[in-house]
């Protein structure tokens, strides 16, 4: 049964996110925000398929313990792609809110992303390990964790002084995303019926998405 219901979200959340990136990078009209967003939407579902494809054939077929070495490289690649997805809403948010200044907020955006990314490379991780360390899944999300905070709070900011009732949840969206995620990180390999928060973590990204694409329709 978890097979079945968690390959069928699986197939509707991917399609979903990579179908609404596309139109938003097809139908913006020479907006570079939802050109950005598209761009943003396409790489999250690309990016998670490299973990949930595996996943889903792991689940329907001998289970996931025959697949420890593809789960591994997939939850490696989405650890990076989710790096880049948060640069490049923190662009989409200096574009909405027409922000030229702030270089150090750019600097910052960098540093996080970059610490992030060399951490998920050393081997220390064990990405292909079926019992990789709890200590090395808390280090490297300590700079995304700080990343997602930073643009938490620019969103936040910027859509109550500006009064931006398309983007005023998008802050939320990413509260949503790592409420749920954290406890994943932490309890997840103690306590397996934790997982199941990766689901509406997802669907918190499907928000995000979601507000987005409505921006943009609704503009048109």
């Amino acid at each position: 049964m978890q097979a079945i219901v968690e390959t069928l979200f699986d197939i509707v959340y991917l399609t979903t996110v990579i179908t609404l990136g596309i139109l938003m990078m097809k139908g913006n009209r020479g907006n570079k925000q939802y050109f950005l967003f598209g761009i943003m939407a396409v790489l999250l579902g690309l990016g998670d398929s490299f973990h949930l494809v595996p996943r889903a054939i792991a689940l329907c077929t001998t289970g996931l313990q025959d697949y420890t070495v593809a789960l591994g490289i997939g939850k490696w690649i989405t650890s990076i792609t989710m790096t880049v997805f948060y640069v490049i809403l923190y662009y989409v948010w200096r574009i909405r809110y027409q922000v030229t200044e702030h270089k150090g907020l750019t600097f910052a955006v960098y540093i996080f992303a970059i610490i992030r990314i060399v951490l998920c490379m050393f081997p220390q991780n064990e990405w292909l390990s079926a019992h990789a360390p709890l200590s090395w899944g808390i280090y490297r999300n300590i700079p995304f964790a700080l990343l997602g905070l930073l643009v938490i709070v620019l969103f936040f900011q910027s859509s109550q002084q500006k009064n931006d009732h398309s983007f005023r949840y998008m802050w939320l969206t990413i509260v949503l995303s790592f409420a749920f995620y954290i406890p994943v990180v932490l309890f997840a390999d103690t306590i397996p019926a934790v997982g199941m928060l990766m689901i509406p973590k997802t669907c918190a990204y499907v928000w995000t998405v979601w507000i987005g694409y409505s921006a943009m329709k609704s503009n048109e």
